[in-house]
């Protein structure tokens, strides 16, 4: 019989980055700068979208073309309809030995506004909107809120908007009940407290002049618009506006160990992917990143990853070397990146705790996803499993590996099941988040550093 600590070694240990690798602390913190303007520069997909094509031609990344000639360690980019980024560096191996993709999300949970939004009602004006994606809607009231978009006037032209994120501009705010008069509100169930009929976004209480007009406040609010933007009522119906929070990207805590933030999920994912993407020079097998659209509500749409837009992209790779992509495909590896829920203390009856995933320990590995038994789920291979985490031990990441929550609370899903359907071998890796879908999530910066250490070990990858 093995003695005791030999009988210790043999347990799975989950250990923090502190504990297993102090060095990378220090790495952490220098990486996440980078990050927290990647979040404050991308409120929206299209945002992300544009810092990441800035990113990518400082880079020297050219426009990918069909058919153009392609050589190990050129690299091309493709953007989808202004809301999604595709990104490779071409490698040594034939395109027949297959691709190792990175895909993660850039879209986030946030409120819409409605195709008729403006309304005014007793002497406030407001906007109307539509919440997308999973959100609390108790969360959203009595922060401080910016709005970001595009509209396309009659004409045919395209003004961007965006108001709320510099120090000297208006945010805007949904109200809530006063506690003094929340008797009523208080015997709702936490759901039916705020409904998505109270998500109204305040605007204004100012009236134009004339006493004889009606909809007065309504009119200056949309005489403010049309002064600054050129646009009128109708033009909302050819828009895609977004309100987010107002609030930047900050260190939490007294050790600055964490961020703040809105849009972690997917971004503390999509960040990491794209640097290490960038990065990545003369790779054996041809990297591809791919940061999609529409996850959160169901990757639906030209710009979900349910659509064939990565893998026509894939698919015009091959031809260029004329390969048959369906070999391809079949010796391809990808990595889906989306974040998970972070153990939290103080609700810890929604976790298993030896099945958690905890800020501060690391990349977290999901076989599966999913709700209860395993439905609408990728179950990656225990081959799979065990490639990953070889690689990563080799190359120094931290990991760990569980569950979302308790099997009979819930689940999420991602875009794994959709890259797995073309035959491709996939596995769900992500940052564990606190809060996760609250205006300000919380990720430890050293989780978002060892994602990218796994990125950068996967794109470089030979074996």
């Amino acid at each position: 019989m093995k003695s005791t600590k030999e009988l210790e070694q043999l347990l799975y240990k989950n250990e923090t980055v502190a504990d297993k690798t102090p060095s990378a602390i220090a790495e952490a913190d220098a990486f996440c700068e980078g990050y927290k303007e990647f979040l404050n520069r991308g409120k929206t997909e299209r945002e992300v979208v544009q810092y990441s094509e800035e990113l990518l031609v400082k880079a020297g990344y050219r426009p990918f073309t069909v058919g153009m000639e392609l050589h190990p360690g050129d690299k091309v980019y493709h953007i989808n309809r202004k809301k999604c980024v595709l990104a490779a560096t071409i490698g040594t191996k034939s395109l027949s030995e297959g691709f190792h993709l990175n895909i993660a999300h850039v879209d986030a949970p946030r409120l819409d506004l409605r195709p008729v939004p403006l309304f005014e009602k007793e002497g406030l004006a407001y906007f109307r909107t539509h919440y997308y994606g999973g959100i609390r809607k108790y969360q959203w009231p009595t922060i401080p809120l910016s709005i970001h978009g595009v509209v396309y006037r009659e004409d045919g032209s395209c003004v961007n908007i965006c108001i709320g994120e510099k120090d000297d501009d208006p945010v805007f705010t949904i109200t809530d009940l006063l506690p003094h008069l929340g008797a009523e509100q208080n015997k709702k169930t936490l759901p039916e407290g705020i409904t998505g009929e109270n998500l109204n976004i305040l605007l204004g209480s100012l009236p134009i002049e004339d006493e004889e007009a009606s909809n007065r406040v309504k009119l200056r609010v949309l005489g403010l618009l049309n002064e600054q933007y050129g646009i009128t009522e109708r033009d909302f119906t050819s828009a895609e506006i977004e309100i987010v929070p107002a609030f930047k990207a900050r260190d939490v805590g007294l050790d600055r160990s964490m961020i703040g933030s809105y849009g972690h999920d997917d971004r503390v994912d999509a960040y990491p992917a794209l640097m290490a993407e960038i990065e990545t020079q003369s790779p054996a097998y041809t990297s591809v990143c791919v940061l999609t659209d529409k996850e959160e509500t169901g990757s639906d749409g030209v710009t979900g990853l349910n659509s064939m837009y990565t893998f026509h992209f894939l698919r015009q790779l091959c031809e260029c070397e004329g390969v048959d992509y369906v070999t391809a495909f079949q010796a391809s590896k990808c990595l889906s990146a989306d974040v998970t829920a972070a153990y939290d203390p103080s609700y810890s009856e929604a976790f298993e705790p030896d099945n958690g995933t905890y800020a501060g320990r690391g990349v977290a590995i999901y076989k599966y996803t999913g709700s209860r038994g395993k439905s609408s789920t990728n179950d990656a291979s225990a081959e799979l499993v065990s490639y990953l985490t070889r690689l990563m031990n080799k190359n120094n990441v931290v990991w760990q590996i569980g569950e979302m929550g308790r099997i009979d609370l819930g689940g999420g899903g991602t875009v794994a099941k959709y890259v797995a359907n073309q035959d491709i071998d996939t596995i769900d890796i992500g940052v564990p988040v606190l809060s996760m879908h609250s205006p300000f999530e919380v990720v430890a910066k050293s989780d978002v550093y060892m994602a990218y250490r796994t990125f950068k070990a996967f794109c470089e990858d030979a074996e």
